[in-house]
């Protein structure tokens, strides 16, 4: 079997559950049963078997597609659903921005092709329960698992930005950190970034619901629209997670700002204090016949005791203006 081919099952019919040989997939007929594709267009086989099928030209183009956004697009035999996810990994060390995954999907009657950039553990999961006699065999119920998989991969991504917020957060108050800001910074691109394609995603699934089709069922609509009121708190806790983050800038801004005003206050202080002492030690301090005690052995001290009187009465103003 080609590459290309990462998943090949038949949900329903005769032999339903069962991975199919590349001979079965070309000798399929739609009487056979609902009929599942799952390929990786990144391959050159996936590309020339997908230009060679039967699809739709606009169907051939969007499943190969690699920057199409979250969209449902209904056509004369079903539609056509994209759809963008993250999946987590444990060892993965990449950003949230480097996990992003692109999912394209066409339904028709009898058949479902799906096709990603990646790998993707929703779809892994969906085939292991095929596997194990209990994945889907209707198109409801093949949307409602990959929908719900996907759903709680971002409700799992959206928890770990939580965390980190609420620690960036106690660090701005007990820490100071230089790459705080950047964190922050970090932090609120992946935000954006998850709800650019978070939105149109709900917006998709919920056209989904309305649609005239018979590839769906009155029940099928209702759990869609209950992973759909999902997705819709996901996007009310990102708001959340952004306004929080835009918080906290702030915040950090606004300490920052107030350290570096302490700083030159006590800068401004210390300048003032020693203006006057300068000017007069300049004064005394020319090389100029005429110099009052300047043949006394006692005015040397004389002059330092003026200079911590005039320090002390420059303490005792600051003091009362509660300049300190």
């Amino acid at each position: 079997m080609p590459n290309c081919f990462a998943y090949c099952y038949l949900l329903n019919g005769d032999h339903p559950k069962q991975a199919l040989t590349l001979d079965k997939i070309n000798n399929w007929q739609p009487d056979d049963g609902l009929l599942w594709l799952h390929l990786d267009f990144t391959q050159p086989q996936t590309q020339q078997w997908i230009q060679q099928s039967h699809l739709p030209d606009i169907e051939k183009d969007a499943l190969l597609n690699d920057h199409d956004r979250p969209r449902l697009n209904q056509t004369k035999d079903g539609f056509f659903l994209a759809l963008r996810g993250v999946d987590i990994d444990k060892n993965a060390q990449g950003k949230l921005s480097d996990q992003m995954l692109s999912i394209r999907c066409y339904f028709t009657k009898s058949l479902i092709i799906t096709t990603s950039n990646k790998p993707v553990i929703a779809i892994s999961r969906i085939a292991a329960h095929i596997d194990g006699g209990f994945g889907p065999t209707s198109i409801g119920n093949f949307i409602l698992s990959l929908c719900d998989h996907l759903a709680s991969h971002k409700l799992k991504v959206i928890d770990t930005l939580d965390e980190q917020l609420t620690k960036l957060e106690d660090q701005v108050m007990t820490e100071s950190d230089i790459n705080l800001r950047n964190n922050i910074a970090v932090l609120r691109r992946e935000t954006v970034r998850l709800r650019h394609y978070i939105t149109p995603q709900r917006d998709a699934l919920a056209k989904l619901i309305t649609i005239e089709t018979p590839l769906l069922s009155l029940a099928d609509r209702q759990k869609i629209h209950e992973v759909n009121e999902k997705i819709s708190h996901a996007l009310d806790d990102l708001n959340a997670i952004r306004e929080r983050a835009n918080v906290t800038q702030e915040e950090l801004m606004s300490l920052q700002s107030e350290t570096l005003n302490q700083r030159l206050y006590f800068l401004s202080l210390i300048t003032t204090v020693f203006l006057p002492l300068g000017f007069l030690t300049g004064l005394f301090g020319v090389n100029l016949d005429g110099i009052p005690g300047a043949e006394d052995h006692l005015s040397f001290s004389i002059f330092c005791g003026l200079l911590v009187g005039v320090l002390m009465l420059q303490l005792a103003l600051f003091y009362r203006r509660k300049w300190i």
